[in-house]
């Protein structure tokens, strides 16, 4: 193992704060998922250092610790990072096997530390690299990366987190007590940069700062929970008529957007939006029409007008829209939704 990785992998991984360094994130560069996935990297070079490790250079962190040094994320959602890492960006330098520890099958790791450092850190002189077919030009200054973390590549997404930039390394700081329901500044420049972008928004968990949108955690779910019902309704109909094709997938930081100005400019709840959403969703007409949150956004009142549940025999004035969502089903909408108040 070479001095390099030595050092590299002391400066990876810390206890009260995840630092994310920036050859890290640039590696990624293009990938939606490049800061998750380089706060990954980070944690699993850190764990292939610390005294518990096997013998051989194998190591083992289960994804459920994973997910937990990384705050947030789930076991099946590490499990889906670590299978990226090994397949598409780093195959044949992390190296993976199931090994029992206490009797129980668990994920062990090794790492080619030396093929590590020539990936990560190309030669200086290699002045541009070549990743999924697209020609990069190395850059000097790590604040025009241009990278934009909501497009979507190869059709795979995972949550990021929320971060914040420092000069030198990316920190996730664990928890988060900067809450930011602002829309983006207006004055900030059509050349805002992504670090700058996401420094002012760190509620952020995907974002487009060219664009100026981002969501967070609860808008990023309720925007999944939105798709789904989308992507059910498609699978439904394709059982019987075979041209029927599953839509592609949304732009993530548009969606999670409007649905924050949902929340924050309209007064809607998350709990609302999922209701309204199913009602939409499960009708004859409005299914077919109600196909994106900023749609739902639009006609939110004749919406809720026409799908409202009966009045009964009690006279109401024609303008009367029921808001009362007590009697819906919410079984399927996601738990943190069910309290009613938007956080």
């Amino acid at each position: 193992m070479s001095r390099i990785f030595d050092v590299v992998q002391s400066l990876s991984g810390q206890k009260n704060s995840i630092v994310i360094p920036r050859p890290y994130v640039r590696f990624f560069a293009g990938d939606q998922q490049a800061l998750v996935l380089g706060a990954l990297l980070n944690q699993i070079v850190f764990w292939s250092g610390v005294d518990s490790s096997c013998e051989g250079g194998w190591f083992y962190k289960s994804h459920k610790e994973m997910g937990e040094d990384l705050e947030t994320l789930s076991e099946d959602q590490v499990g889906r990072l670590v299978k990226k890492l090994c397949t598409k960006y780093l195959p044949g330098i992390i190296e993976t096997k199931n090994q029992k520890v206490n009797g129980t099958p668990t994920a062990h790791y090794r790492i080619d530390g030396d093929a590590l450092i020539a990936k990560i850190f190309p030669p200086e002189l290699d002045s541009a690299k070549v990743r999924n077919g697209k020609r990069e030009s190395a850059e000097s200054n790590p604040r025009n990366r241009g990278m934009e973390t909501a497009e979507v590549q190869n059709g795979n997404r995972e949550s990021a987190e929320s971060f914040l930039y420092t000069d030198q390394d990316i920190q996730i700081i664990k928890p988060s007590s900067c809450p930011d329901a602002t829309l983006p500044d207006e004055s900030l420049g059509e050349n805002l940069s992504e670090a700058d972008f996401i420094s002012r928004h760190p509620q952020a968990v995907v974002c487009s700062a060219r664009k100026r949108q981002w969501g967070g955690k609860d808008d990023l779910i309720c925007a999944e929970f939105i798709w789904s019902k989308i992507i059910a309704m498609y699978e439904q109909a394709a059982e019987t008529c075979d041209e029927v094709a599953k839509p592609k997938e949304p732009n993530w930081a548009a969606w999670a957007n409007e649905i924050r100005l949902m929340v924050a400019q309209d007064g809607r709840t998350y709990k609302q939006i999922c209701s309204l959403f199913k009602r939409a969703n499960q009708d004859g007409f409005w299914g077919k029409n109600i196909l994106s949150p900023s749609k739902l956004r639009e006609k939110w009142d004749e919406l809720s007008l026409k799908l409202s549940a009966p009045i009964g025999t009690q006279s109401r004035p024609s303008s009367y829209v029921n808001m009362d969502f007590s009697k819906q089903d919410y079984s399927s909408i996601p738990k943190g939704f069910r309290g009613g108040a938007a956080s």
